[in-house]
């Protein structure tokens, strides 16, 4: 599964690597800040079919993955006073901006599993006019997620 996202209120950490022969590499793991840790680590690993590392939640902060794909939840509580989002939180919806987008082998299956979850459905699946088939949900924090098929 790839991710893409438009990234407005979430940050992003982009690693670079080179190895002794000059190749790239670079990971991006997105963190979502939320008000209830339980509730989002549930959601994503649930709902979604995310693992957590370790076996119990990290209050502090709480990576879940699934394939390539690296979210890191954390508390919304723990960021300072003079974090770039703290004057910004009261006022606007969380997420507000960024659509997160999960690239699925199988569509279809993830739709059923998250129908059969009973969690709600934002868009029921359907085929884009750009070709690709996706349903969409809003997570317990406000994040809008689209759940694609991939481009063949």
């Amino acid at each position: 599964m790839r991710l893409a996202a438009t990234l407005v209120s979430i940050i992003i950490f982009l690693s670079y690597s080179c190895n002794s022969r000059n190749d790239d590499f670079t990971t991006l793991r997105l963190e979502l800040f939320t008000s209830d840790m339980q509730k989002s680590v549930d959601f994503y690993t649930g709902i979604l079919g995310f693992q957590m590392e370790g076996k119990k939640i990290n209050s502090a902060y709480q990576p879940v993955k699934r394939d390539n794909v690296i979210l890191g939840i954390g508390p919304i509580g723990k960021l300072g006073d003079d974090h770039h989002f703290k004057p910004h939180l009261k006022h606007m919806q969380k997420g507000y901006g960024v659509e997160i987008v999960l690239e699925v082998d199988d569509i279809r299956s993830v739709y059923e599993q998250v129908k059969a979850s009973g969690y709600p459905i934002h868009d029921s699946l359907k085929t884009q006019p750009w070709g690709l088939t996706d349903f969409r949900l809003v997570d317990p924090d406000g994040y809008y997620l689209r759940v694609t098929s991939k481009q063949e």
